[in-house]
């Protein structure tokens, strides 16, 4: 079995992998030194697994780059993959988003980006087009601005039904279409977005990562500003789950590739305090659906600890038991072979982690 572990950093690209049930790691990079990967993807629906990574350079500009050899040579078209139709008068800033859609639409990916828009790919990742429905939203200008920009982060194809896709944005919250992205309309009742006049907004909400497994395609779990939510009507209505985790701030949320309902976080002390709660190191893991949660910290560090980790910056493979992984801001990257029982760290002094997969490629 070979599994790889993609890495995106604020200088390039880092490709992990071990050939010996992840007990050793060999570490290559930077592809694309120098150069923002806020993206990745493995796709592994067809017979040779394709990886896209979305690179900003600050001299080239914001590209999508291909690798059907797990990174021994990338293929990056002479026009931009990604861009605006010039009557928009937009210019992409980046990629923040790369799926690949479900597998009865095996050439099919998407693409969230900054600004906040939709492109789709039906030649796996070669050409996008923009979704035009949800860009000529009615919303669309009321759309802020998190943080770290406005964007599309997270696009979430259903699994069973191509014609159902959810997407999130910070901020603007999620929205969903049913019918192939004919139309949308936003879905984040339940969401408390406390900083605006409203609390409980139509749309607003900056929503922070959503995921959910594929045997339950109605079950949704969403890390908010502040709110940590599930989902059990395909994105409707939201309930928060917070209890139990010691902060209901943070960024990213992974669900469990095989086992229903298990989830992980890492929650942070509050946003205006981007550290983990007591300074602790520590992934929470629920197996109820958000119901009880467990600090997972053994192999982390034991001393004090402040960086954070980014939306992107956790993933999982598909193995059995499946591998879970989570990059810093500080440049570590720490992996679990038993699901979070126990961790162990696979690579150190990388610049800062944005966006963390794994799969198993053979």
């Amino acid at each position: 079995m070979t599994v790889v572990v993609a890495i995106g950093t604020g200088k390039g690209l880092f490709l992990a992998s071990s050939e010996d049930d992840r007990k050793s790691w060999e570490v290559s990079g930077p592809h694309f030194p120098m150069t923002a990967v806020y993206s990745v993807a493995i796709d592994t629906r067809r017979q040779r697994p394709r990886l896209l990574a979305g690179v900003t350079s600050s001299h080239f500009g914001p590209s999508v780059a291909i690798s059907d050899d797990l990174g021994e040579s990338w293929q990056e078209p002479e026009r931009a993959p990604v861009a605006f139709p010039a009557d928009t008068g937009i210019a992409l800033e980046r990629v923040w988003q790369l799926s690949p859609g479900p597998a009865s639409q095996p050439d099919r990916v998407y693409a969230g980006t900054q600004p906040s828009a939709l492109f789709v790919s039906d030649d796996a990742g070669v050409t996008f087009e923009l979704v035009r429905a949800l860009w000529d939203h009615p919303d669309r200008k009321q759309w802020g601005g998190g943080f770290g920009g406005q964007a599309i982060h997270t696009v979430l194809p259903d699994p069973t039904d191509p014609a159902k896709v959810l997407v999130a944005m910070s901020t603007g919250g999620v929205y969903r279409t049913t019918d192939a992205g004919v139309t949308w309309a936003p879905s984040n009742t339940g969401v408390k977005a406390y900083f605006l006049p409203d609390p409980y907004p139509e749309f607003g909400q900056c929503v922070h990562k959503v995921a959910r497994h594929p045997d339950r395609p109605d079950q949704f779990f969403l890390q908010n500003h502040h709110g940590v939510y599930r989902s059990d009507d395909a994105g409707a209505t939201w309930q928060s789950i917070a209890d139990g985790l010691p902060s209901d701030f943070g960024f990213t949320m992974l669900a469990h590739p095989h086992r229903p309902g298990v989830i992980y976080t890492f929650p942070l002390t509050a946003d205006g305090h981007r550290y983990p709660p007591d300074f602790r190191c520590r992934v929470y893991r629920s197996e109820d659906a958000g119901a009880s949660w467990t600090p997972l910290s053994d192999g982390l560090p034991t001393e004090p600890f402040y960086p954070s980790v980014l939306r992107d910056a956790m993933g999982a493979d598909d193995a059995d038991p499946a591998g879970i992984y989570f990059g810093t801001r500080s440049g570590e990257v720490y992996a679990s072979a038993d699901e979070g029982d126990s961790w162990r760290q696979i690579a150190g002094h990388l610049p800062d982690v944005l966006c963390v997969r794994g799969a198993v490629v053979s």
